[in-house]
């Protein structure tokens, strides 16, 4: 099964994890870039990300190249932004068609809750239910053998549903 990891990582979390998984499926990555960068410390990056995502909005991105006939499989990565996920994915969501694709969905977030973060995904790509989802906590920053353990569970998981 052809798999892509489509993600936006602001501070490094979710690259960190996307790399993770892609080493360990063997998945392409496309890294989403905005064409206004969101700030990333302070105040500002709380209200401006937040905001955005609250909004619903779709910012305009780098140019990049996708064809959805290319995969059978796509994992979105986001950090959670207001309890939800960040705008750049909806934008993505927005400009592509992937009808007939399989979803995963992993997400990085600094504290606990935010349950309806997945939902909001799901609702986004008109979707019942992703074949795995992993939230974890500051990944970068807290490294350990919890969160490798559920990187790998996740892999699992998608490896099982193929």
């Amino acid at each position: 099964m052809k798999t892509i990891i489509v993600y936006y990582s602001l501070e490094g979390n979710t690259d960190f994890v996307a790399q993770k998984i892609a080493s360990e499926l063997n998945a392409d990555i496309l890294r989403l870039s905005p064409k206004k960068l969101y700030p990333s410390k302070g105040f500002s990056k709380f209200f401006w990300g937040g905001k955005s995502a609250v909004m619903g909005e779709a910012p305009e991105l780098e140019p990049y190249s996708f064809s959805a006939r290319d995969y059978d499989l796509i994992i979105f990565g986001t950090p959670v932004w207001a309890g939800t996920f960040a705008p750049p994915l909806r934008t993505f969501i927005n400009e592509n068609d992937m009808t007939g694709k399989k979803f995963a969905a992993f997400a990085c977030q600094g504290g606990e809750g935010n349950q309806k973060k997945f939902k909001k995904l799901k609702d986004a790509l008109s979707i019942e239910n992703f074949e795995a989802e992993l939230a974890l906590l500051d990944p970068k920053k807290r490294q350990s053998e919890s969160n490798e353990q559920k990187i790998k569970e996740f892999c699992q998981k998608l490896r099982r549903n193929e």
